[in-house]
């Protein structure tokens, strides 16, 4: 069988495990109207709603001028993620794919252990506080040699809650090793150097067992201001060589300063 079909197969066995993982969990279009619900059980609305007390109390708090400098942190819209997003054409070698297989975000459901759970939602690029838009697209290189299935997802969200994945993400891939999922399995869940990109970052590294099959993925996570910029990198033929590619990450940073300047 040659390197063509199987990388296919590859990416055609992930997609389909991803995709039944998020339906499992109540995934769904984040455009839809329905309001997924955080790990938690609150729905987006009360979330946000949450969010906006949040954001009144820290305006108010002692030593804080709110009106001294303007908002910076204002939540990315759809329309500015989808074109601050990679294309086919920005990183030499590389094919970018449109929303649809690949734009896997669905409801988040419980984790156990609970302590793993913002391990499990970046899974399926889902955050407790959920995202207020988000887009994803899958990548490949163009050498059909490189087994790697490559998602990236931008995540928008409200003053302080991006910084909130984060931590939570942060402390969870230092205290999680294995967990369960909507019925899957997730193992040797560690924690990688941090990669110090935007204002802040995390890796690490799990393997899934989907259908039967071990899939070594790495994650690299970056926040840029209200913007989290999350990328996933899967493969089952070259496991101790999972890795995100750094160029992906660079040029896709880059494109969202630039765009969003």
């Amino acid at each position: 069988m040659s390197r063509r079909i199987t990388r296919t197969l590859v990416a055609a066995s992930v997609v389909v495990g991803l995709g039944c993982a998020s339906a499992c969990s109540g995934g769904g279009d984040k455009d839809k109207k329905a309001a997924p619900t955080s790990a938690t059980g609150q729905s987006a609305d009360a979330s946000k709603e949450k969010t906006k007390k949040s954001d009144k109390d820290r305006a108010k708090a002692p030593g804080k001028d709110s009106s001294a400098a303007p908002n910076t942190d204002e939540p990315l819209t759809r329309a500015q993620l989808k074109k601050a997003a990679l294309t086919t054409g920005d990183v030499k070698g590389y094919k970018v794919e449109g929303a649809g297989s690949a734009d896997l975000q669905g409801a988040s459901s419980p984790a156990g252990p609970a302590k793993c759970q913002p391990v499990a939602d970046m899974f399926l690029f889902t955050t407790d506080p959920v995202s207020r838009t988000s887009l994803s697209r899958g990548v490949t290189a163009r050498d059909e040699t490189n087994a790697s299935v490559t998602t990236l997802a931008l995540l928008s969200y409200g003053s302080g809650e991006a910084d909130d994945v984060l931590a939570g993400l942060r402390k969870a891939t230092g205290e999680c090793t294995a967990y369960r999922y909507v019925g899957y399995k997730y193992s040797g869940v560690r924690a990688l150097a941090d990669p110090k990109l935007g204002d802040e970052s995390v890796a690490f590294r799990l393997a899934a067992s989907i259908e039967g099959a071990e899939v070594p993925a790495a994650y690299t996570v970056v926040r840029d201001g209200s913007t989290l910029v999350a990328f996933s990198s899967m493969n089952m033929l070259d496991a101790d060589e999972v890795e995100v590619p750094a160029e992906l990450v660079e040029a896709q940073l880059a494109k969202l300063k630039k765009t969003t300047a």
